[in-house]
């Protein structure tokens, strides 16, 4: 989603990760914000770095991040539409990879051939306690051992490894449904809406979001 009129783009982001990339040497580097979307991260960072490259397959979200930069005046980002599972990094020469809340095997694989050694790959990433109330973990969700186990197969050595959790404590089974309402068409589709009523009637009273915030570097 692109930033309304008047919202900052960082508004959104984990402010702990944000924390993790601005410890480093940004304005050194050229940063490849991967699963860029509207491209939220790739404009916030802009201003503090080198260059920064945003890259999505959807094309009307970079469509909606170049109509940002331009009127924001950034001239050092661009938005390239790609797919970031499949196609390589190499072209980019990237100093830095980013991924928020777009994360998977195969761009922490790319991510270990493109980076030299001492080059960060930071990521957020759904945490498997994301919705665990609805039984069904997300397939792009990691928990703290698995994530380490990649990253390490592909190269790097973990600098700071944090679950950011909240848990929504309800009353009542409406107050439980009212606060997953915006999520009820999309989890009819998977089948967790099923399951979620069933937690909250068994007198299950919590919802959970959680996200793993991770930065490594290239050994």
């Amino acid at each position: 989603m692109a930033p309304s009129q008047g919202e900052h783009p960082a508004e959104g982001l984990s402010p702990a990760f944000l924390e993790l990339l601005e410890a480093e040497p940004l304005g050194e580097q050229t940063v490849l914000d991967v699963g860029t979307g509207a491209g939220r991260l790739a404009l916030t960072l802009a201003p503090r770095a080198r260059a920064v490259v945003g890259v999505d397959r959807e094309a009307r979200l970079i469509d909606e991040a170049r109509k940002s930069a331009a009127a924001a005046g950034l001239k050092n980002v661009r938005f390239v539409v790609g797919d970031v599972e499949v196609e390589e990094y190499a072209p980019f020469k990237p100093d830095m990879v980013v991924a928020h809340l777009c994360m998977s095997d195969a761009i922490a694989e790319r991510a270990g051939r493109v980076l030299k050694p001492g080059g960060v790959f930071a990521f957020v990433a759904f945490h498997n306690d994301q919705w665990k109330e609805t039984g069904r973990p997300s397939r792009f969700a990691y928990g703290e051992v698995g994530a380490k186990r990649l990253l390490r197969k592909c190269g790097f050595a973990v600098d700071t490894l944090t679950v950011e959790r909240e848990v929504a404590q309800f009353e009542t089974v409406e107050q439980g449904l009212a606060a997953a309402v915006a999520l009820r068409e999309k989890w009819k589709q998977d089948g967790r809406w099923f399951r979620y009523v069933k937690f909250l009637e068994e007198g299950g009273r919590t919802l959970t979001r959680a996200r793993l915030v991770v930065k490594a570097r290239k050994a």
